[in-house]
């Protein structure tokens, strides 16, 4: 089973969230899944982009009562 770890941004703004992001994600393995939560009304347009740009495969995402839950697996 690969490694999954979740993190709770909310109540960051941007560039907040993303920033977070990205240094979590380097704390976990190749293939393993990072899921991101957060309140920020940019986020869900950043994290597609932030994936696109880092090459970061967007596995779900998902928004429910002011929340965004984005699930992401590292890549190389």
């Amino acid at each position: 089973m690969s490694e999954r770890k979740t993190i709770d941004l909310t109540g960051m703004r941007c560039p907040g969230p993303i920033v977070q992001l990205n240094a979590e994600i380097r704390q976990i393995t190749q293939g393993a899944e990072l899921e991101a939560l957060s309140d920020d009304p940019a986020f869900e347009l950043d994290a597609k982009a932030w994936c696109r740009r880092t090459g970061h495969e967007l596995l779900a995402l998902a928004s429910a009562d002011g929340i965004v839950r984005a699930r992401i697996r590292r890549r190389a």
